[in-house]
């Protein structure tokens, strides 16, 4: 009697080796086992009764062609260092044990950093030491888990998926055995003694029975599927009431014909399949449209500084980037495209990426990748592929920028598991009610109850909602991370502002130099270390300083956050920054910048900030939330700031990065829901310590994953706008569970009192989601349009 391995369930042929009172075929599955048992992970041999797939001997080399420099650079999504990261296709993933395995898989192999699955989509990326594992043998190491990558020029290529020609198949069977059905049931509803109709009724009930088969067994498979997996992960999901139904159905159906009692309901099964299938395809398109509009068409309003060959500078938007052109990147910027190194020298960030604060050093010449934040001097890059939004959007999603808080999805799944024991607690007692009066409606009772009860609409509800308001507000330059975080806006009730770039012109500055008159031969290098920050007074200063932009190498260039920075140009040392920082006194209340050449003063330029326009009007609107300034100048402008809001709680001035996070902290410690405007990666830390982080762009790529908004700065006045849209959406999602409940309240009545056929359920739990999207579509095009006129 052959024995078979523990892990993979293989005979064993070759080897027995034993081990913790158990046996395998060979040290690959002992030492998962191990791995597993180690890490607490052994309950993973009971969601899955064959754990492993020992590869077959002839299947050992199918991976080796990704070891290929080509074919590896093209499959991988991103290789720096020691590594790499690549998105699989891996369509076997099915239910929350999948994902739970495959995003344990750091636990499994040192090797492998971390995993993330997109359930939507079928798709796992991992993150993985490309020195010590090859790509061909983690592909490998994915298959004998039983999860193989699907690879190929399509995948290479990432492309989109389109709707799954499976449902349209199950959806055909269904609705040519319901048209049929129907047909062949029609004798038996219009009654009469005809003879011949009498004698070929047994026929027809078997030809009906016949068209049901493919229906029940693969035209349902989802459902099943669904259900099953759900109970053996101890989850009572929303399809078991509907399988359910269905097996009452046919069971009741099969017997009448086979004991000649009646025609039974195979042709309302059938339709009912039908109307169900029909909903579910609905659905999927709409999840899709949702899903291609947010990744593809809402372009976030980043732009980039692009460079001519004559050095010349223009801000253009991210989406205008071409293979080809020249960008600039400064000082903790992040790089949009992959590109090529033409000027500097690069100290290049990937912690974004790859989850590790590691530097990798580039010099010209090497390619640096998309999403990788510069530390130091100013890059001169060439583009070498075109703008991915949807990368970016996967950068911005990553779960080390995630807040995590419960919410309405919370909600609904609390409401969808009670929900289905209650209708199932209600389908029992209606089915023992009906027995002692009318036991062959009892089957209709009960089908009809399992049916209606679907709180489809009810998850439907929040996600279209949600849908629509993102799109509304990323056509009017508001651009939101998540569906939470609507949620999250409609709860705060303080606002934190940063006065630097956020709630004064960046471009609008009057600026005058006071000290002694500086050489063409220093303004030039002054200009030159000016391009390589991104603070919005240096950027001011650049545009102001009238000189020919020649392009210098830097050298040593330091930057300390909130005082300033330093390098040596053409063997100078020139710094830029406060007063203390450059070793003056600061004799005046004024917004300035201090240089120094050599450790020598050369001057000042001082600044006098101008607001950005209808902001009285602004803050007049915000007198329902607590406001607060925060600003790294000084308090020159404490007064003209009071003037502007009225309404002011505290202002902070001369404050650090740090301090800015630790006001916020504070404020939240006082049991205030807090968002924070401020100006990208200046103010990273303290957008992602606050509830809402909003970042405000103008014509810098001030792109921040710690941020949860993306805003226009000529968007800033209309702020209280967008603060009602996110509000009211959620009183829309309150309306659509109203109605979710009123549809199901009234459905229930009808079938528990026996007036509800299961035919007319199953047309009537379509209806209800599209009653709920018709109204989710109309609610939200009149919100916006109430708020953003022409552009909702």
């Amino acid at each position: 009697m052959s024995e078979n391995c523990f892990h993979c369930g293989q005979d064993i042929e070759k080897e027995r080796i034993s081990f913790d009172d158990k046996t395998f075929c060979c040290n690959g599955c002992k030492s998962v086992y191990e791995i597993l048992n180690i890490n607490n992970l052994s309950n993973f041999y009971e969601l899955n009764k064959k754990a492993g797939i020992r590869p077959s001997d002839e299947n050992s080399s199918q991976f080796d062609y990704l070891d290929t420099p080509e074919i590896f650079e093209r499959i991988t999504d991103f290789s720096e260092g020691s590594t790499s990261l690549v998105t699989f296709k891996i369509p076997v993933i099915h239910c929350s044990s999948c994902i739970w395995l495959l995003e344990s898989l750091h636990t499994l192999h040192k090797d492998i950093k971390y995993s993330q699955v997109n359930f939507t989509r079928k798709t796992l990326q991992i993150s993985f030491n490309h020195n010590d594992l090859k790509l061909s043998e983690l592909a490998k190491f994915l298959t004998n888990l039983g999860y193989k990558p699907a690879i190929s020029l399509e995948t290479a290529e990432k492309n989109e998926d389109h709707l799954d020609k499976s449902l349209l198949v199950k959806l055909a069977i269904a609705g040519f055995a319901f048209g049929n059905g129907m047909f062949l049931a029609f004798p038996e509803y219009i009654g009469g003694e005809d003879v011949w109709m009498e004698h070929y009724k047994g026929l027809f009930r078997f030809l009906m029975f016949m068209l049901s088969i493919p229906v029940v067994l693969y035209s349902a498979s989802d459902y099943y599927k669904s259900a099953w997996y759900g109970l053996k992960n101890k989850i009572v999901n929303i399809d078991v009431p509907i399988v359910l139904g269905i097996f009452v159905l046919f069971a009741r159906s099969v017997y009448e014909v086979a004991t000649d009692y009646g025609p039974g309901y195979f042709d309302t099964l059938c339709g009912l399949l039908f109307f169900m299938l029909l909903g579910k395809m609905f659905q999927k398109r709409t999840y899709s449209s949702l899903s291609y509009d947010r990744d593809y068409k809402s372009f976030y309003p980043i732009a980039v500084t692009k460079v001519d060959f004559g050095g010349k500078q223009e801000n253009i938007l991210l989406s205008e980037i071409k293979i080809g052109d020249r960008i600039l990147v400064r000082n903790q910027e992040i790089i949009p495209v992959d590109a090529i190194l033409i000027n500097g020298e690069g100290n290049i960030d990937n912690s974004f990426i790859t989850g590790e604060s590691e530097s990798i050093s580039k010099q010209p010449g090497d390619k640096i990748f998309a999403g990788g934040k510069q530390i130091g001097s100013s890059l001169e890059l060439e583009v070498i592929k075109n703008v991915d939004q949807s990368y970016l959007t996967q950068l911005w999603n990553k779960e080390a920028f995630k807040k995590h808080e419960t919410g309405l999805d919370t909600l609904i799944n609390n409401i969808s598991k009670y929900f289905t024991f209650i209708i199932l607690g209600i389908a029992l007692i209606s089915g023992i009610y009906w027995s002692f009066i009318d036991l062959e409606k009892m089957f209709q009772v009960i089908s009809a109850i399992l049916i209606i009860a679907c709180p489809c609409a009810l998850a439907l509800s929040s996600p279209f909602t949600f849908g629509h308001i993102m799109r509304i507000l990323g056509r009017n330059k508001f651009y939101v991370k998540d569906t939470l975080t609507i949620e999250k806006i409609s709860k705060i009730d303080a606002i934190v502002f940063d006065k630097t770039g956020t709630i004064t012109q960046r471009k609008k500055t009057n600026i005058k130099f006071e000290g002694s008159e500086i050489p063409e031969f220093d303004l030039m290098n002054i200009k030159t270390l000016l391009k390589n920050s991104n603070h919005p007074l240096s950027k001011s200063l650049y545009d102001f300083i009238e000189i020919n932009d020649n392009y210098f190498p830097v050298e040593n260039f330091v930057e300390i956050s909130g005082k300033g920075y330093e390098a040596s140009i053409r063997g100078n040392i020139y710094k830029i920054g406060s007063a203390k920082y450059n070793n003056q006194e600061s004799k005046n209340l004024e917004t300035a910048v201090y240089i120094s050449k050599n450790n020598e003063f050369l001057g000042k330029f001082i600044f006098k900030n101008e607001y950005r326009e209808n902001l009285k009007n602004l803050f007049t609107k915000l007198n329902l939330y607590k406001i607060f300034i925060l600003s790294g100048d000084n308090s020159s402008e404490e007064n003209q700031l009071k003037t502007i809001i009225p309404n002011v709680s505290s202002m902070a001035f001369n404050q650090s990065p740090e301090d800015k996070l630790n006001y916020i902290q504070n404020l939240q410690n006082k049991g205030m829901k807090v968002a924070m405007l401020g100006d990208g990666l200046n103010d990273a830390g303290a957008l992602k310590q606050s509830n809402v982080g909003i970042a405000i762009s103008d014509d810098t790529n001030s792109f921040t994953p710690s941020s949860d908004v993306i805003m226009n700065g000529d968007k800033v006045s209309s702020l209280d706008d967008y603060l009602n849209v996110c509000k009211r959406s959620i009183t829309i999602v309150k309306l659509t569970f109203v109605i979710s409940f009123l549809y199901n309240i009234v459905g229930l009545s009808f079938a528990v009192s026996g007036n509800m056929s299961p035919l007319f359920a199953a047309i009537l739990m379509p209806i209800s989601s599209i009653t709920v999207i018709s109204f989710t579509t109309l609610s939200t095009w009149i919100l916006g349009r109430k708020y953003f006129k022409k552009t909702a």
